[in-house]
This record gives structure tokens, C-alpha cells and sequence, in this order.
């Protein structure tokens, strides 16, 4: 298992899966269901580990980097590129929240290219935040987890799974489970239209054992100023600037090689489809949206770059919440936009369901809802003109 050691390295890791996976995507995206070999040849890339801190032997990658590999991923199959954000995530909370041996048998456990899925999502509670898992020891003491979650991206082909429960006090903890653990289940139940091959299905857990060595005090990581979801968001972000990236790349190729100019008698007669000023015009206003959000993306993560790892205060936290909440939101915009326009661009032959071209829409547009952005863009406007902090800490 290579364990990658620079940034550079980084990089031409990623450009490489990219590579590897763009091929299959569209049959990934036909079939659903667990992409197994896709994620293993991601786990097999040394990818996973780039977030470890150099003390314990990872490359410690700049967020600018992070940001980069995700876009190049997304690019060529979101669902991979989706597959390790809550790996990144727990990467992140281990640094911050864990002990020293915690954090040398799961970062150890990373660098072996094991990566960690998530079970935090619930439905039907009050609120997105609101939990119904326990975590309570039985009749033995043991510490036993009770609960089911959804949108578990990640967890079916994951070495470990993290849990978010709530503890007899009251208090949300997140417990590392084995995910062929008893009283653990996975189910491939994901049917969404888009990001088809993420596998974001239900985990129900019943009595499911908990070593309480591998045990965080979640909540605490959210009580104060930090940059964890702001982190968490950016790899949101970075996934949708490489559906557009790739939606956009998709359509210059059909143009160049397979749309057809509009007939001479219309008033049009060009040679070839790229020829056509409209086509010309409106690839230009893409392109522009693109380099767009493409740089709105590295402007936010150059901003989290330059901020410590858990800031001090509020407007800390604000400064880089609200750069990566541009991103997200124009991002998932230019995603959507482009995934859409291409078939304007393209004409009626590529609207043929061989090419799959749609998956990029219904990727963008799956992907795009998964928080918000209307609340992004209230946020960053309140704090244009009233020096507004968002209330959550600085977070949002």
C-alpha cells in the first residue's frame, strides 16, 4: 500500500485514479450498487491517507491539495470522489479530538489504506442534527449501540464505521465500529437519480458492541469555534466544481466530434457544429462559470490554509466558513447550470441514453441538495453588510 508523502505526490495519485476511473463511470452509474473495485482501487491509491498529519506518518496535505484531488475525482466519477468525505471528516475530528493512542491505531489503520465510513445521518427526528441512536451499557457493562442511519456513504465497503449516538449523560459521542461487527448491518439500499454509485444506504445497529478505547466526545468538537465543517464542507464543494468540470468536458467532446451544424437553410451553414456562433457564445459563458467556481474553490481553501487548525474565535471560523460556503453554493449552481445546458449545446443525439450524459445533471442536482445553499448565500450576504457572524459559532 503506498503511503503518499508530499502534495505532489497528492496529485499525481489523483490524476491517475481520475484516469483509471473516468472510463467506467457511466457503467458505475447505470448499475448502482457498490462500486467495489472503483473504491478498492481509491483505498489502493494511498488517496485516503493524504489528510494524516506528518507526525504520524501522513503527507499532512494542504487544503488547497485536498480541495484539488477531490475536483479531479469528481471529475471523472463523483460517487468515488463522494465515497471518503466522512473519511476525511473523522481524519479531521481524530487530529483534533483524539488521544494519542487513538490516533495511532486509526491513523495506522488509515496509512494501510482502511478507510473509515460514517453513520451519522437519522430521519425522522425534529431537525438534521436531532439523534436517535444510544450508546448505553447492558446488564454486563458492555457498551452496546441501538439506532438506525441513513445516507451511510462510504460505510459498505469501509474498514470502520463512525457512529454518532447519544451517551447515558446526554452527551453525542461517535464510536468506531468494524463494519462486519455483530449487531452491525449495511444494507445496499441507496435508489437515488443521481450519485447512484456513492451506495449511501441504511446501517441499522442492534446492541452493537463498542470498544470504549475507540470512543470521542463528538459534541465537543462542535462547542466552540472551529473549522470542521467548513473542511468538510470544502470536500462538498470540490464535488460538485468537478461534476461541472467533467459535464463541461463531456460536452466540448461531443461538439468537436459528433453534434452536427445546424442546416445552411435556416440561415446557419457551417461545417461543423463548433463552427456555430451560438455554440461558440454560449461554450464561452460555461467555460467562464466554470474557471468560475474553479476559482472560488481555491480561494477557499487557500483562506482555510491560512487560518490555524481550530481558530481562536468566531470571526476565525466565520472568515473560512463563509469562503467555502461560496464556493459550495455558486459551485452546486455552475454544476447544475452546465450539467443542463450541455445538451443545448450538443443537440438531440445526445440526449441518447448510451451516452449517459444525464448522469452529470442528475449527479449535480442529487449532490447539490445535500445541504442548503440558499442559507449559504443568506449567510454571506449578512456578513457583506452587517458584519454578521453565522450564530453556529461561525459555522454554517
Amino acid at each position: 500500500m503506498p503511503v503518499l508523502r508530499t502534495d505532489e505526490e497528492a496529485l499525481d495519485a489523483a490524476r491517475a485514479l481520475a484516469d483509471e476511473l473516468r472510463p467506467g463511470a457511466a457503467d458505475r452509474d447505470r448499475a448502482g450498487g457498490v462500486p467495489r473495485e472503483a473504491l478498492a482501487a481509491l483505498d489502493a491509491s494511498g488517496l485516503i491517507g493524504i489528510t494524516v498529519p506528518p507526525e504520524h506518518g501522513g503527507a499532512g496535505v494542504s487544503h488547497a491539495t485536498l480541495a484539488e484531488v477531490i475536483r479531479l475525482i469528481a471529475a471523472a466519477d463523483p460517487s468515488i470522489a463522494q465515497g471518503p468525505q466522512a473519511h476525511f471528516l473523522f481524519v479531521d475530528v481524530l487530529r483534533q479530538l483524539g488521544t494519542p493512542e487513538q490516533q495511532a491505531t486509526l491513523f495506522a489503520e488509515v496509512l494501510d489504506g482502511r478507510r473509515l465510513g460514517n453513520a451519522l445521518a437519522e430521519r425522522g427526528t425534529k431537525h438534521a442534527m436531532a439523534l436517535g441512536t444510544t450508546l448505553a451499557p447492558d446488564a454486563d457493562g458492555v457498551l452496546r449501540l441501538d439506532g438506525t442511519k441513513y445516507y451511510c456513504t462510504g460505510a459498505a465497503t469501509s474498514h470502520r464505521i463512525a457512529v454518532s449516538a447519544v451517551d447515558p449523560q446526554g452527551d453525542v459521542v461517535v464510536a468506531f465500529v468494524l463494519r462486519d461487527a455483530p449487531g452491525v448491518t449495511v444494507e445496499e439500499d441507496w435508489n437515488a437519480m443521481g450519485q447512484r454509485a456513492t451506495a449511501s444506504g441504511t446501517t441499522t445497529l442492534q446492541a452493537a458492541e463498542v470498544d470504549p478505547a475507540l470512543l470521542l466526545p463528538y459534541g465537543r468538537a462542535y462547542a466552540g469555534p472551529q473549522l470542521l465543517g467548513a473542511r468538510a464542507q470544502l470536500v462538498h464543494a470540490a464535488i460538485e466544481v468537478g461534476i461541472a468540470g467533467g459535464a463541461f468536458a463531456d460536452a466540448v467532446t461531443f461538439v468537436r466530434e459528433k453534434s452536427r451544424p445546424y442546416f445552411e437553410a435556416a440561415g446557419a451553414g457551417y461545417e461543423r457544429a463548433s463552427d456555430d456562433p451560438h455554440v461558440l457564445h454560449r461554450t464561452g459563458e460555461l467555460s467562464a462559470r466554470l474557471h468560475a467556481a474553479e476559482g472560488l474553490l481555491e480561494r477557499a481553501a487557500r483562506v482555510l490554509d491560512g487560518l490555524p487548525h481550530v481558530p481562536a474565535t468566531r470571526e476565525e471560523a466565520a472568515r473560512g466558513s463563509l469562503a467555502v460556503a461560496e464556493a459550495k453554493a455558486f459551485g452546486s449552481e455552475a454544476a447544475v447550470a452546465i450539467a443542463s445546458e450541455l445538451f443545448a449545446l450538443t443537440g438531440a443525439s445526445a440526449t441518447d441514453d448510451k451516452y449517459d450524459l444525464h448522469r452529470h445533471w442528475r449527479n449535480a442536482r442529487t449532490h447539490s441538495v445535500h445541504d442548503p445553499i440558499r442559507w449559504k448565500y443568506h449567510h454571506v450576504g449578512a456578513g457583506v453588510l452587517n458584519d454578521a457572524v453565522p450564530p453556529n459559532h461561525g459555522q454554517i
